[in-house]
């Protein structure tokens, strides 16, 4: 059982102990800590919070427990039920309420859950508010209301059509080229929320075809959600199969948009980013930001449309922070997700999609072609398993020692760079883990230099390699 409380929200496992796990009277906990954050910052009488949930199995049972939980502390809840993780960031300002509660463990198995907390702006909330909140919740300091000001809970659809309607009426996406190139596309949603809404919107954008695997919204995810490459054999196959254009997976919750091309090769999860920016950049003014594990491609397509890429700390929150300062029309992160500043500030696969096909159909490139014309990086991405207790500071503290003559940053984690190569070491803050990325001109580099840090890593803390 695992349960872990970081700037990303509340995650763990379904079930165990109290603590240990996302358990029932762990969730009420944390609920009601972050309901009665969202009550002292709110002046009104009957706070509303947006609510909204991917399909995995326990959520219905974690959905009950925050209703009741909510509505006890007195909130007006608008439920969105199944919805996707932007559509939710999209309804809390839309709906004029103090905050937001997504249901969802993004791109975790099966077992995991989450509680996603956002602000009245529908973003996620700072590192301070998530701190307040574990305060809050370590103390038990919340109070109920009485029987006569309990809140009440309202069931809203909708919010997905106004999502796609915002996504259409954008002048970055060109529907009528859409349309025009009789795109044949297959969606693998692993039967979660994607299921629904990726389709919807490629069918309003004018896809000529689409075909689904795995988009039954039922939480039988049939491989592992993460749209990695080991986990996207399906997808590939079928591309090939049904000679389609492209290839499109997202994670349970729609935040995170990996593609696949006509070959059945895949486009790289880290280049999803970089073609978005490639297209919002030639219309847009600004830069764009990226976080420090993201690939360096993005500074190369920055640099062509005479912008440049800042770097920010790994975590949504930190990319948007930056996003702000800089003015920077997109940004996003590595692992496929697309920040649109002008739609909302939240990683955003469908959002994503629109962007891509759009470029795709104006480019008259296959997306094999229009793939190659990027310059070549590879990411070997690897991890090392925590054991509790385990002093994960003074562990990269020993890398950085040992590393000291080399270019490096401590913005977040280690990240040592060695000339054309580099390599990014930290704690993860979803999963029990550092993270060991290395970025090079080719595969072989990359898994060279990572494999080399995995073992001086193992070296300095004794742990295994996962």
């Amino acid at each position: 059982m695992t349960l872990i409380r970081s700037i990303s929200g509340i995650r763990g496992t379904i079930g165990g102990t109290p603590g240990e796990g996302l358990t029932p009277l762990d969730t009420v906990r944390y609920t009601a800590a972050f309901g009665t954050l969202i009550k002292q910052r709110s002046n009104s009488a009957a706070p509303r919070i947006v609510l909204g949930r991917d399909a995995r199995m326990s959520g219905p049972m974690v959905r009950d427990l925050v209703v009741g939980t909510l509505t006890g502390l007195g909130f007006d809840v608008i439920d969105l039920g199944l919805a996707t993780t932007p559509t939710v960031e999209m309804a809390v300002p839309g709906e004029k309420a103090q905050g937001g509660i997504i249901l969802t463990a993004s791109h975790n198995p099966a077992q995991w859950n989450a509680l996603k907390l956002l602000n009245e702006h529908g973003e996620f909330i700072s590192a301070e508010d998530g701190a307040e909140v574990l305060r809050i919740a370590e103390a038990d300091r919340y109070e109920f209301a009485p029987v006569e000001k309990l809140g009440s809970v309202r069931s809203v659809t909708g919010w997905t059509r106004k999502h796609i309607e915002a996504i259409l009426g954008l002048d970055l996406v060109d529907v009528e080229a859409i349309k025009r190139a009789r795109f044949r596309v297959v969606v693998d949603a692993v039967n979660s929320i994607g299921g629904t809404t990726v389709p919807a919107l490629l069918s309003a954008l004018g896809v000529l075809e689409v075909i689904e695997i795995h988009c039954t919204p039922n939480g039988q995810f049939p491989h592992n959600p993460e749209p990695l490459p080991e986990h996207l054999k399906d997808l590939c196959t079928t591309v090939v199969e049904h000679k389609a254009h492209l290839g499109i997976a997202v994670d349970p919750d729609v935040d995170r948009l990996a593609l696949v091309c006509d070959d059945g090769s895949l486009f790289g999860e880290e280049y999803t980013l970089v073609a978005c920016a490639d297209h919002v950049l030639a219309h847009r003014p600004g830069d764009t930001v990226s976080n420090l594990s993201s690939t360096r491609a993005l500074n190369d397509i920055a640099e062509r449309h005479g912008r440049k890429r800042h770097a920010s700390a790994v975590g949504e929150v930190n990319v948007v922070n930056l996003m702000k300062q800089v003015h920077a029309p997109i940004g996003g992160e590595g692992n496929g997700g697309v920040i649109l500043s002008e739609l909302h500030y939240g990683r955003d696969a469908l959002a994503g999609i629109a962007l891509f096909l759009t470029l795709l159909a104006k480019s008259g490139k296959t997306s094999l072609e229009l793939r190659r014309s990027y310059p070549d990086y590879f990411i070997s991405k690897n991890k090392i398993e925590l054991q509790p207790g385990m002093d994960v500071q003074g562990i990269v503290d020993g890398m950085q020692e040992k590393y000291r003559s080399q270019p490096h940053s401590t913005v977040d984690g280690l990240r040592i760079e060695f000339g054309n190569t580099w390599v990014h070491l930290r704690r993860s803050n979803t999963e029990p883990i550092i993270r060991v990325y290395a970025e090079a001109p080719s595969m072989v580099q990359a898994d060279e230099l990572a494999h080399r840090i995995l073992s001086e890593l193992a070296q300095v803390a004794g742990l295994a390699t996962a």
